[in-house]
């Protein structure tokens, strides 16, 4: 990799019938003021106006629009496609918090270094659906992070987590909600330098999950942990989760 250049930027957004939402993700991507951004939209096949919004917003957005068997199929497939030196995820619906982000990440993260950071990573802060901000996430990214760190839980949000294209394996489908913080750590294990940005990365769009879906990920992110960790202790964790909770 050569870092004598400013490297591009690969935001993906994966979406699917999003047209109530991607509208602010669209407006935030295209008022950036870095010149090296490739964005990127793997659509599963919107029927509403998905593609309309993104054609008035991004008309340079690389458009790829099939039916997928699902986010993280979807999010493989915007692996496939990126070109660029970093791959960053940004959901429908989801935003960046400045026109300046961009340009800023890359000044402190890749103009310090002979050789740039694996993963670079920062806070997130949630919004409502009326762009009003509701305050940081609950757990927050730590001072120095590496690939235990997630044992305490995702510290760090999927859309605030960037990672050098070369180091982005595949999503494991065997996970319908949490193989984002599979992802994660697996493409840790991997990293050698890591930079933390001192400022939210992303804004969150806190829509909640229902009963059923919120079990299901706790079981898969329970599974995540066992296969990472081991199973004694993530199950001592677990415990120490629910104590904390009752406590609460």
């Amino acid at each position: 990799m050569n870092t004598h250049t400013a490297p591009t930027i690969s935001i993906i957004t994966v979406c699917y019938n999003a047209a109530k939402s991607i509208e602010r993700t669209l407006r935030s991507v295209a008022q950036q003021s870095y010149p090296a951004i490739e964005y990127i939209v793997v659509d599963g096949a919107s029927t509403d106006s998905t593609l309309e919004l993104v054609h008035t917003y991004m008309p340079t957005a690389h458009i790829y629009s099939a039916p997928d068997k699902g986010i993280y199929d979807a999010m493989n497939k915007g692996i496939k496609y990126a070109t660029g030196d970093y791959v960053w995820f940004l959901n429908a619906g989801d935003a960046l918090p400045h026109n300046k982000v961009v340009e800023l990440l890359v000044a402190e993260a890749c103009g310090e270094y002979h050789t740039w950071p694996d993963v670079i990573y920062g806070d997130t802060w949630l919004i409502d659906a009326e762009d009003r901000i509701i305050g940081p996430r609950r757990l927050r990214p730590p001072k120095e992070l590496n690939w235990r760190s997630f044992r305490r839980g995702m510290l760090v949000c999927h859309q605030s987590f960037i990672a050098k294209r070369e180091l982005a394996l595949s999503y494991d489908l065997r996970y319908r909600f949490s193989a984002d913080v599979d992802w994660c750590i697996r493409l840790m294990k991997k990293a050698k330098l890591y930079k933390r940005i001192d400022s939210p990365l992303s804004l969150y769009l806190n829509e909640g999950t229902t009963t059923a879906n919120h079990r299901a990920s706790l079981l898969e992110r329970f599974d995540v942990m066992r296969r990472h960790y081991g199973l004694l202790p993530t199950l001592l964790r677990h415990i120490g989760f629910v104590l904390r909770a009752l406590r609460d």
